[in-house]
């Protein structure tokens, strides 16, 4: 087993987190980029949202595939053929000749980005040491914001000098020298027992999972917020190239720096959840996303970007407590129990721009926040339902 700090821990965390980099580089890079993609190929909004939609969804897919998948056939490989085809398709992307090819292509590459989230935390949990996984995790989730970030902030600048088709090549070239990287620093596996794959086994324990109200609970509310905290993201893109703002991919790439709030937010759940209850940090964390929310009404951009950063901060604290009630409260097989919370997560942000899209139609960025408090509304009586769960067990 690998001991916490040692040279083989520092070098399997860092090819790890710099795997989780990739990953959401590839997977956020074109969210800056959704007014060009309308203008350029004289789509609408909702179409053009399809781009990230269909990449989420492809990727939810690709979880219940790998996960199950690494048991059999063992976890490296599948990382390492994963994001190497991730970086082949962001070169290919820059050459699609239209959108529907463009889509595609994202809904390929959508389903291998999801190789290493589907099994990186397996691997760390095998090969290393209990105080060296707790360590290495909380660097891996880290190297997963900053891959969002970067992959918006490098997506947008390069577009707004060199076009978008430059800015899938740089986030390609990008990928294949880290793939390289990668490669190089993470160690074989040592404690990996390949076991026999049987499908009905790997069902029953889903099915088992969806029928625990509690797990439920938490699945629907994970993915309903994400449904709405990241296509926010996507019609604030739309608002903002616009008039009176009119901001360039380069600047709305910056816009998601906003994300720093979720990384603060993520850092402070555990000690909330310490002193008050998972449920309570969950409601605290919704009615920020929803003060947030309503802080970006402003016409200030300053103020805006301070409601996004708000939004960040609730979302993330809320999403991170979320993941923690699901591996508390599964009875059993919790990686699939957790791969399922992911499923759900995913598949909400494919379907936030259907949602979403209408409230645009009626009422521009004010119909967005109506639909987005409709939503929270929800997601709040969903951890409400939870507390109350919680305070009936007996001590």
């Amino acid at each position: 087993m690998i001991e916490a700090h040692s040279r083989a821990w520092w070098r399997a965390t860092l090819a790890l987190c710099l795997g989780s980099f990739l990953v959401f580089i590839n997977l956020y890079a074109p969210q800056p980029l959704l007014p060009e993609l309308r203008a350029a190929f004289g789509i609408s909004t909702l179409v053009a949202g399809l781009v990230m939609s269909v990449a989420t969804l492809s990727l939810a897919a690709a979880l219940l595939v790998f996960g199950p998948l690494s048991d059999a056939i063992g976890r490296r490989g599948i990382m390492r053929l994963t994001l190497l085809l991730a970086g082949l398709l962001s070169l290919s992307l820059a050459l699609a000749p239209n959108f529907e090819t463009l889509l595609v292509l994202r809904a390929f590459q959508g389903f291998v980005l999801g190789g290493l989230p589907a099994v990186a935390i397996a691997w760390m949990g095998e090969e290393f040491e209990r105080p060296a996984l707790l360590s290495a995790v909380g660097l891996y989730i880290a190297g997963n914001t900053l891959g969002g970030i970067g992959g918006r902030v490098i997506g947008g600048a390069v577009a707004e000098v060199a076009g978008i088709s430059a800015s899938f090549l740089v986030v390609g070239t990008m990928t294949l020298i880290g793939v390289a990287l990668f490669w190089r620093l993470l160690p074989a596996s040592r404690a990996f027992t390949p076991r026999r794959f049987s499908i009905g086994a790997a069902l029953s324990d889903l099915g088992g999972h969806l029928r625990n109200p509690l797990l439920l609970g938490a699945y629907l509310l994970g993915g309903l917020n994400f449904l709405i905290f990241i296509n926010q993201y996507s019609y604030i893109t739309f608002r903002l190239a616009e008039a009176p703002y009119a901001l360039g991919a380069r600047f709305l790439g910056m816009i998601f720096l906003t994300y720093l709030g979720g990384t603060l937010g993520s850092i402070l759940s555990g000690r909330l959840a310490g002193s008050l209850s998972q449920p309570v940090c969950m409601m605290a964390g919704i009615l920020i996303l929803m003060a947030g929310t309503a802080v970006t009404l402003s016409a200030s951009l300053p103020l805006i970007i301070a409601g996004l950063t708000i939004n960040a901060f609730g979302f993330f604290l809320t999403h991170s407590v979320a993941s923690s009630w699901v591996g508390k409260h599964a009875a059993r097989a919790r990686g699939s129990a957790s791969a399922l919370y992911l499923v759900f997560y995913y598949v909400g942000a494919s379907l936030g721009g259907f949602w979403l899209e209408p409230f645009w139609q009626a009422g521009a960025w004010m119909g967005v926040t109506l639909g987005s408090w409709l939503v929270l509304v929800i997601t709040f009586g969903i951890a409400a339902w939870l507390w109350r769960h919680e305070r009936s067990i007996p001590v």
